[in-house]
C-alpha cells in the first residue's frame, strides 16, 4: 500500500485554495508505463470511494491525452518580448541560482529530461533564488516560483485551459510528497481555482500580484513567507 495527495480545487476565494486530501490506494512496484498506470487506476479508484469522482492524471503516464499535454515536460511557455518557447520544465530548471553557478541558460535548448537530470544542478550548492529572463524569483515560498510559471504557461495554452476545468481533483503519480517539493498536479489544481473564482487575471498580472492573492495560501502550505518577496 501507499499514499499519494489528491488535489481538490476550492471553488470559493476561502483557503485553502487546494485542498489536499491523503488517499491509500494499492501501489504496483517497477518503473514500467503499464505498472504506473495500474498504480494511477488504484489511486483513482481509491479516490472514488470516497467521493472524488473526476480525477486528472497529470503526467507523461497518464491514460488521458490531456493529461500527458499538462505535463510540465510538454506544456510549454512563451516569452512575451523574445517569443521564445519552450516546456515548462526546462524554463524552471534553466532557471535555478546556486551559491556556485546559474542560472544555466543553455539548458532552454535541451530535452525537457535532459534539462532535469543536468549535474550542474546537482553540483552548484544551495538554490539561493530563480532568474527567469529578467525576472528575479526568491527560493520562498519554496514551490512560488514553479506555480507561476506553470500557471502562466497554462493560461497561455487556451485549449487546454479550457478542458482542465471539466475536472474535479488531479493526481501526479510520480510525486512523492516526501521527497519533492514541486508538483504539477497542485499547480493545475491552483490554476483551476483560480480560473473558477475569477481570479486569474489579476493573478497573472504581474508576481507581484500573484503572490499577493496567494499569500495566505503559501503561508499555511509550507509555513514560510517570502524572505526577500519577489525581486524584480
Amino acid at each position: 500500500m501507499a499514499k499519494r495527495p489528491v488535489y481538490i480545487p476550492n471553488k470559493t476565494c476561502d483557503f485553502p485554495r487546494v485542498i489536499i486530501r491523503e488517499i491509500e490506494f494499492k501501489w504496483f512496484p517497477g518503473m514500467s508505463k503499464s505498472q504506473k498506470q495500474k498504480s494511477i487506476e488504484s489511486l483513482h479508484s481509491s479516490s472514488h470511494d470516497l467521493g472524488i469522482k473526476y480525477i486528472l492524471e497529470i503526467s507523461s503516464k497518464s491514460e488521458n491525452d490531456l493529461g500527458i499535454k499538462l505535463s510540465a515536460f510538454n506544456l510549454t511557455i512563451t516569452t512575451k518580448k523574445q517569443r521564445r518557447s519552450f516546456s515548462v520544465e526546462t524554463a524552471f530548471q534553466s532557471s535555478k541560482v546556486f551559491e556556485n553557478g546559474g542560472p544555466y541558460c543553455d539548458l532552454l535548448d535541451v530535452t525537457s529530461q535532459q534539462a532535469k537530470k543536468d549535474i550542474r544542478l546537482k553540483e552548484s550548492g544551495n538554490l539561493v533564488k530563480f532568474l527567469f529572463f529578467g525576472k528575479e524569483f526568491s527560493s520562498r515560498p519554496k514551490t512560488l516560483f514553479y506555480d507561476w510559471l506553470y500557471i502562466n504557461a497554462l493560461h497561455q495554452n487556451k485549449e487546454l485551459s479550457e478542458k482542465i476545468m471539466d475536472f474535479e481533483a488531479f493526481t501526479d503519480i510520480e510525486f512523492n510528497p516526501q521527497k519533492s517539493l514541486n508538483c504539477q498536479a497542485y499547480s493545475a489544481a491552483l490554476y483551476v481555482s483560480l480560473k473558477r473564482t475569477e481570479s486569474i487575471d489579476e493573478a497573472i498580472e504581474s508576481p507581484e500580484s500573484f503572490l499577493k492573492i496567494l499569500a495566505n495560501e503559501y503561508s499555511k502550505r509550507d509555513g514560510t513567507m517570502p524572505i526577500q518577496g519577489i525581486l524584480l
